[in-house]
């Protein structure tokens, strides 16, 4: 094992998009960690998904080994973090088991709103940062002007950067000596008790629990005993290694060490992300911070297509909690799709991942409930605020004295000339301005006070389709604001499903159930009776689709004679479709729980 002075842990943070994996992949291809015929692009990204929609969304580890120009070995153990403002918690939690950040920015887009929120993620955490000017090669490539935003708008040394092109290899060896001479070594001591920081886990089928660790004190043997602190429960430990692309076992893991143990970890619900391992036998005497509790944004249930299901889809649950930190879940029931879950997301794009990795990780076939955001409703009996996210919950109208629902600080930036096209989507979006900063001639950033509910359905989309992908979006949760909330049912057959059920805001309940009527008339098939689908909010039906009967000519067989055989049959058959109607009950197919979460127009 290296001595602690020859050891760097470092992670690369930006803005989506701004070159993070690739620059790990040309980090790994230097070091030659893998041979070219075995090299594939996002090489850190395991996911099919992640390959396919070019986005990193787990944090992944690798120990790159690497001989410095002053002749000694180094081990640099680098974290590729995701971009996107709904993987922050990966962010966070990279940074947490690092010393330095490589702070990523394009040299033709610049500096944007997640390259600011990411440096202040590190510099919370007192991460040296390094500077890197990334894609100098491309033809729009504008370095000078990224050396002014770097100085103007993240307040660092702009002449410190060092200029790379991730894509063609240019500048890596000046980044690998960059990141030896100015991120610092871990400090710890060897000697003291195991203080280790649980950073990650993922599930292996044939092994049980794979923990991924940050050692801050002490060493980690095989065959030691070790202990969980949130929960005391004490594992040993059967192998200790270090990430090099596959899990490479070393036996033991030292001070400043990145890397995994497996000890047998069956019981999945023992090991918790942020957790600190100490040893058995001679504990440390506090815990490590560990991180803080991550907030969930929008909620929405999760369920068995098929309800025999159940069981299998929550141990699923446990397996993707042990992945992904930042899933949050109960127990939850509906009356029209029976037993499930009701789960906590930090994003659409949060939940849309989470469904396609239960999907092809685990093959669970599952349906999703429109989502919802946390609102805060007070009843007029007691006076009393009551917390609620999920439609069933919401009281009668007689019994509610006011609502209130949750407000974000989205941030904004934007070139000039798209400026009144967002500005528009802002207003749609009941977003009031609180600010407007031309950051140079050609960039603006726009702060805007708005609902979190209207940021969740289509206004990262819009919002990029808008500005061709040139505007950034982040946001902070600020607080509650009164407004006015309805409950919106939609009934099949004048009965309300529950699971279609919606919390939304009066003034867009309207537009929001003639659209969802329209899309259930697409998915729902043809019965042998006409199909009323109507919202409403209370008795009052506000909007109304009809899936018409399938219609069979009964009269086909009447060739000339009275007209008054042919009204006979219809007659008949009118009386044996209102029969029909009142007991015929309607199945509603996967497919129009999914078309109802898409509420644009396509």
């Amino acid at each position: 094992m290296a001595e602690t002075k020859y050891i760097r842990n470092f992670c690369i943070i930006a803005h989506i998009d701004h070159g993070k994996s690739t620059l790990a992949d040309r980090l790994i291809q230097k070091a030659k960690l893998v041979d070219d015929r075995n090299f594939q692009n996002q090489i850190l990204d395991n996911m099919d998904i992640e390959r396919e929609r070019g986005i990193t969304i787990k944090s992944q580890a690798v120990r790159i080994p690497y001989i410095a120009a002053d002749g000694n070995a180094y081990e640099l153990n680098l974290v590729d973090t995701p971009g996107h403002v709904d993987f922050t918690y990966e962010v966070s939690r990279a940074i947490n088991s690092c010393e330095g950040a490589l702070l990523l920015v394009d040299a033709t887009q610049g500096v944007q709103a997640q390259t600011l929120s990411n440096m202040y993620l590190a510099l919370e955490n007192n991460l040296e940062i390094v500077p890197v000017i990334n894609k100098i090669d491309m033809q729009s490539a504008d370095i000078d002007n990224a050396k002014r935003q770097i100085d103007k708008d993240l307040g660092l040394d702009a002449e410190s950067a060092l200029q790379v092109s991730a894509r063609n290899g240019t500048g890596i060896d000046d980044l690998f000596e960059a990141i030896i001479k100015r991120i610092p070594p871990p400090s710890g001591d060897k000697a003291a008790p195991l203080r280790a920081l649980i950073f990650d886990c993922h599930y292996d089928p044939y092994r049980g629990v794979v923990v991924h660790l940050r050692l801050f004190d002490g060493t980690i043997k095989k065959g030691m005993k070790i202990s969980f602190m949130s929960n005391g429960s004490v594992y040993e430990v059967e192998t200790a290694g270090v990430f090099k692309l596959a899990l490479v076992e070393t036996g033991e893991l030292t001070v400043g060490d990145v890397g995994y143990i497996i000890a047998g970890i069956k019981t999945v619900s023992d090991v918790r992300v942020g957790d600190t391992v100490t040893g058995a036998d001679n504990p440390c005497e506090a815990a490590l911070p560990g991180f803080r509790e991550i907030k969930p944004v929008v909620f929405s249930s999760i369920y068995p297509v098929d309800s025999n299901d159940y069981e299998e889809l929550r141990t699923s649950m446990e397996k993707l909690k042990l992945n992904d930190a930042s899933l949050m879940y109960e127990k939850d029931s509906s009356v029209a799709l029976g037993f499930g879950f009701r789960c906590g997301f930090l994003g659409l794009l949060h939940l849309e991942v989470i469904q396609e990795r239960l999907e092809r990780e685990f093959d669970q076939s599952v349906i999703f409930t429109a989502p919802s955001v946390k609102y805060k409703i007070r009843l007029k009996k007691s006076g009393e605020d009551t917390l609620i996210d999920n439609p069933i919950e919401y009281p009668d109208e007689g019994l509610v004295d006011g609502a209130e629902e949750p407000y974000i600080r989205a941030a904004i930036i934007t070139p000039a000339n798209f400026l009144g096209n967002i500005m528009t989507l802002c207003m749609e979006k009941r977003g009031v301005q609180t600010n407007m900063t031309y950051l140079d001639e050609k960039r603006v950033e726009l702060i805007y006070d708005m609902p979190l509910a209207e940021v969740l359905f289509d206004f990262y989309d819009r919002l990029k389709s808008t500005s061709r992908g040139y505007a950034s979006f982040d946001y902070d949760i600020t607080g509650y604001k009164p407004t006015e909330l309805v409950k919106l049912e939609i009934l099949l057959n004048g009965k309300a499903v529950d699971a279609l059920s919606q919390l939304v805001f009066k003034g867009n309940a309207y537009d929001r159930a003639r659209k969802v009527c329209e899309r259930l008339r697409e998915e729902i098939p043809r019965q042998q009776f006409k199909i009323p689908i109507q919202g409403a909010i209370g008795s009052h039906v506000i909007a109304r689709e009809t899936v018409n009967a399938l219609r069979k000519d009964v009269t086909a067989k009447c060739y000339g004679g009275d007209i008054t055989r042919k009204r006979k049959l219809l007659e008949k058959q009118k009386e044996g479709k209102k029969r029909m109607k009142m007991v015929g009950d309607v199945e509603l197919p996967q497919s129009a729980f999914l078309a109802v979460l898409k509420t644009k127009d396509e």
